[in-house]
């Protein structure tokens, strides 16, 4: 058991007979009436986002979740294949369990969330910054960097970033995962 307190990004819940991450929180003392958290919360097993509010030392049942490291292999038509780093075991995800599943590339490292009382596979996490290929994106104009602006790539996995128009075609870049914006060109090794 947890309360309203113990509240942080990531916390599993189990909450209307389902388990829910959160997302996002915010305690609010407004100046009149009772204290309470505003939350967004991930459902584990749809991908859904919704946002609820709790009563300020509201009690919520925690759910004991273990974040084991897996490596992604390919994509099938049943879904994600991945293969556990440490015991070699693969199993399939379908697509609603990986979210930003755009931003990955075969042989990615990635964190799978599992429940620990049934032992089933939750969700993917990918790293917060990844780093991709861009494969196709227009010319940039010279002389044209006065302003922030920015114009859209395709990078390796088919995604479309948004990046400044400095970048080329066939530069590594570094996108965050959270926002899907470009963060940094990588120098190559």
């Amino acid at each position: 058991m947890a309360t309203t307190a113990d509240f942080r990004n990531g916390l599993c819940l189990e909450w209307n007979n389902d388990l829910y991450s959160i997302v996002e929180f915010q305690h609010v003392k407004p100046g009149k009436g009772a204290a309470f958290v505003r939350t967004k919360l991930r459902n584990l097993k749809t991908g859904r986002v919704l946002d609820n509010t709790f009563s300020a030392g509201e009690k919520v049942v925690t759910a004991r979740v273990e974040k084991h490291t897996f490596q992604f292999l390919y994509k099938d038509d049943f879904g994600f294949n991945f293969m556990n780093n440490e015991t070699f075991e693969q199993m399939s995800l379908e697509e609603a369990m990986v979210p930003q599943s755009d931003l990955m590339k075969e042989g990615q490292e990635v964190g799978v969330l599992i429940h620990a009382e049934t032992e089933t596979p939750l969700s993917v996490e990918l790293p917060a910054y990844v780093e991709l290929r861009v494969t196709y994106t227009e010319p940039g104009i010279k002389g044209d960097t006065a302003t922030n602006a920015s114009k859209p790539a395709t990078v390796e996995t088919g995604a479309t970033i948004k990046v400044p128009l400095f970048i080329d075609n066939d530069e590594l870049i570094r996108v965050n995962t959270a926002t899907y914006e470009y963060d940094s060109r990588v120098k190559e090794k």
